[in-house]
């Protein structure tokens, strides 16, 4: 059975919520609804033993889908702690599960992103799979962009992405890139979607789905031959490696994908090293 947070807790969760990327509230809201309806309590009730009773029930999730609900939870508790609301913010207390660094395993190699590539035909998809590699976008960037937000940029052009946090970055693209999206153009207008659904509203064109992208990806990947649950955001993974590989400069890298960190960055040095102690050792 349910419970209806109360009302103390449903006006903080909107607070919370309020500024944040539609993605992240969706994810963020599903996860905290999730909790109180476990705990069937109000928030300032909250003791450490719900949340740890709560991670319990997840058990069966992945490590991954685990960190993201406790982090969702904990950033509730912190905020509501911030404000006042909670004298004690449990949260703290709380510990997420480790989860095993499967970076290495979602980055690419030039010439499977570039079978991936090439193996698609139509012109969008192609398009679309470019972008998310040379670009290194997210997904949801990808999917809210308009050509509104395209700059001609001396032989090639620009987009200006509204990333991750609220940030705002510039992406420079090549002349053939920049020309491939000119060609899908057609008569659209500054505030039309780049990418659009076959749905069709009473405002316009919808923007393509995080849902139909993935499913590009995905059959690109498979018609490549490329084994493993390939999305879009390991050919982001990818331009990250690749870049570093080819001696982009780490900062360029970080910049140009929007890291809120340079740490964050600098992980892909080591997802992928040149060289071990294991290969000095004989067979």
């Amino acid at each position: 059975m349910s419970h209806s947070l109360d009302l103390s807790t449903s006006e903080l969760l909107e607070l919370w919520l309020h500024g944040k990327s539609p993605n992240t509230v969706s994810s963020y809201r599903r996860h905290v609804e999730g909790f109180f309806q476990h705990a069937a309590k109000p928030l300032t009730d909250i003791t450490l033993l719900d949340i740890q009773t709560w991670q319990l029930s997840l058990s069966r999730k992945s490590p991954a889908s685990q960190q993201t609900a406790l982090a969702a939870l904990k950033s509730l508790l912190s905020f509501g702690h911030q404000l006042g609301i909670l004298k004690v913010n449990v949260g703290k207390l709380a510990r997420s599960p480790k989860a095993k660094d499967r970076l290495s395993e979602r980055i690419l190699s030039e010439a499977e992103v570039r079978s991936i590539i090439d193996g698609e035909t139509g012109p969008r998809n192609r398009t679309i799979l470019r972008l998310l590699y040379s670009g290194g976008l997210r997904v949801s960037e990808l999917c809210a962009l308009k050509w509104c937000d395209f700059k001609p940029r001396h032989s090639g052009g620009q987009i200006t992405v509204f990333g991750k946090g609220g940030h705002t970055r510039t992406v420079l693209l090549s002349p053939s890139l920049w020309e491939n999206l000119w060609e899908l153009r057609g008569d659209s207008g500054a505030d039309d979607p780049v990418f659009r659904s076959r749905q069709v509203g009473l405002g316009g064109s919808y923007h393509l789905s995080r849902k139909q992208v993935y499913r590009i990806v995905r059959t690109a990947a498979r018609r490549a031959r490329i084994e493993g649950n390939v999305s879009p955001h390991w050919l982001r993974h990818s331009h990250a490696s690749h870049s570093l590989d080819r001696g982009a400069p780490i900062h360029l890298v970080r910049q140009t994908l929007g890291h809120s960190s340079i740490t964050i960055t600098e992980k892909y040095l080591h997802a992928r090293p040149d060289d071990s102690s294991a290969l000095y050792l004989d067979d």
